[in-house]
């Protein structure tokens, strides 16, 4: 892993000075390297199945000047408003450290590349805006490329098919500023350090994910790379960048949050555009037939995409529009019900990088206005808990097994290894959901059907696995399994955490011992009932009591 301290950076032109031509950075310190909710008693209609994305109101409609605001435009608007290019932005150097020796880009090359893979977006991207500037007073080409590999952990094609059909977009967007996209396939750390040393170019910008394959990819890149190419690498995922937020692991959102909250007036600031690139390059990416990539991946093709989630970041957008305009105002008091309509859904888009938090976040803000508490709340879980999650992947290599637990944690587990299960279920039951817990089925075949369970039934349902399995071990590896095989937002850090919340404690205290949890704590059927409508969400997804003959 890398691991950095806080430092301070400086960035330089030495456009006059040959043969280097753009000082990157440098640096003395620099490393290569639960809430409740109302409850209700009474049995009530299952809620109206959401529309994809929520289509957002016809201008006939009733709401706000800002409701009735085509938002792609508006924040398009935004960005114009804030700077002209990224050359007159006061761009924050600590957003980015350098991986490499070389730190300047000499003269002879013949373009800019940014590696794009956690930050799959144009717009309001960091590392994009970094990489623009670094080709803009270069007068160089600015290139992006995207590696792509045939297979990935537990992801399936509905995965890829939402990631590919971004990136589509991202490539039709990059032509129109004139900006070369190149689709990659097979091993990063052989197919950039290739590109580099085929097309001459100078310096390359990458993103940043906390996570043990995408931070092996970058090692690889760095190692393979000619010595006279600097690396930069750019957290254009966070808000403010993990490196700045702490130096160590952090306890619990009560230990990050005051570090986070002090840097937002840094780092929290609007974004501004990324332009049309002056300098064209002297070869043409090879055109990409989406279709037959999809059909080459050699993935599961039996878990497929869902209707209601657009992919890429107009999707995203819509999808901010909606939860700005129809469900930003209950957020506070009904987000740990089921049965509501209440949250954001920006996971799947916040996951892939196809908009960014920061954007939500300033969105939010701007037109959320009346809805302060939602706001807060809002903020809480985008900002503090998803940096959170960050922060334990970064610097807990043991970020999905338990040996990353702390020690009351593993201890009570072991304490408890042998104590008798009432119900023990196979992965394939499961996965199938067939169990005893209509409720745990219902949320089960949410995921299944609609790639995203909501957010309260996620910690009962990582729970209840932990009882009806016959180890911890076990019930984690298939939580994870289960999650990253049928969430869009799978294979994310936030889900690590969640999982490792729930089943080993983590950003968690010991609570009162019990069979099987030990001090881990406990959640039940009986108190689903007290906080929400547990039969209407069964009927709405139609789980059943499943009995053993």
């Amino acid at each position: 892993m890398f691991l950095v301290r806080a430092s301070r950076f400086s960035i330089k032109c030495s456009l006059n000075h040959a043969p280097c031509r753009f000082l990157l950075l440098t640096g003395p310190n620099m490393e290569k390297s639960a809430s409740s909710s109302s409850s209700t008693s009474s049995l009530e209609p299952a809620a109206k199945k959401q529309k994809p994305n929520d289509d957002p109101p016809k201008p006939s409609d009733k709401g706000s000047a800002a409701g009735r605001e085509d938002y792609v435009a508006m924040l398009k608007a935004d960005r114009k408003a804030t700077a002209k290019s990224i050359l007159d932005f006061d761009f924050n150097k600590k957003r980015v450290r350098i991986l490499s020796d070389a730190k300047t880009i000499e003269d002879g090359k013949q373009g800019v590349l940014y590696w794009m893979s956690r930050d799959a977006r144009v717009q309001d991207n960091w590392a994009f805006l970094f990489a623009q500037k670094l080709a803009l007073k270069n007068d160089l080409p600015l290139h992006v490329c995207f590696n792509l590999v045939p297979k990935f952990l537990d992801a399936t094609i509905r995965h890829f098919k939402f990631m590919l059909k971004g990136l589509e977009e991202v490539a039709e967007e990059c032509r129109k500023l004139n900006i070369q996209f190149h689709l990659l396939r097979g091993s990063a750390g052989e197919n950039v350090p290739a590109f580099v040393k085929k097309h001459k170019i100078g310096g390359v910008v990458c993103d940043f994910s906390p996570l043990r394959v995408p931070m092996k990819w970058v090692d690889e890149v760095r190692k393979a790379l000619p010595m006279e190419i600097p690396l930069c690498q750019v957290d254009a995922h966070n808000i403010v960048p993990v490196w700045v937020t702490s130096d160590k692991l952090e306890y619990a959102a009560r230990t990050i949050r005051t570090k986070v909250n002090k840097n937002l007036p840094t780092y929290l600031t609007p974004f501004p555009p990324l332009v049309k690139h002056p300098f064209t390059a002297d070869f043409e990416a090879d055109p990409i037939n989406w279709k037959q990539v999809l059909d080459t991946l050699q993935v599961d093709r039996t878990v497929e995409a869902v209707e209601w989630a657009t992919p890429g970041y107009t999707g995203g957008v819509k999808t901010l529009q909606t939860f700005v305009e129809k469900r930003l105002g209950k957020f506070n008091d009904k987000r740990n019900d089921p049965t509501e309509n209440a949250l954001s859904n920006l996971s799947p888009w916040f996951h892939f990088g196809q908009i960014a938090v920061q954007r939500a976040v300033l969105t939010v803000k701007k037109h959320g206005k009346r809805y302060s508490e939602s706001v807060a709340s809002f903020c809480e879980e985008a900002i503090v808990r998803r940096e959170l999650s960050d922060n334990f992947c970064f610097h807990n290599k043991n970020y999905d097994n338990l040996q990353g637990a702390y020690d009351w944690a593993r201890k009570t587990l072991d304490d408890h290894r042998k104590d008798k299960r009432v119900y023990c279920y196979s992965r394939e039951e499961l996965e199938t959901a067939k169990t005893h817990d209509d409720l745990w089925n219902s949320a089960q075949l949410q995921m299944v059907k609609e790639g995203k369970m909501h957010g309260f039934l996620r910690m009962y349902w990582a729970k209840k696995i932990l009882e009806w399995t016959k180890t911890p071990e076990e019930a984690l590896e298939t939580a994870i399994y289960l999650n990253d095989r049928y969430s869009l937002d799978g294979r994310d850090p936030n889900g690590y955490v969640g999982c490792m919340w729930s089943i080993a404690g983590i950003h968690d205290q010991g609570w009162k011992e019990r069979e099987i949890f030990g001090k881990i704590r406990y959640m039940n059927y009986d108190g689903c009932k007290r906080k929400f409508n547990v039969n209407a969400f069964v009927v709405r997804y139609g789980g059943k009591v499943h009995r053993r003959k």
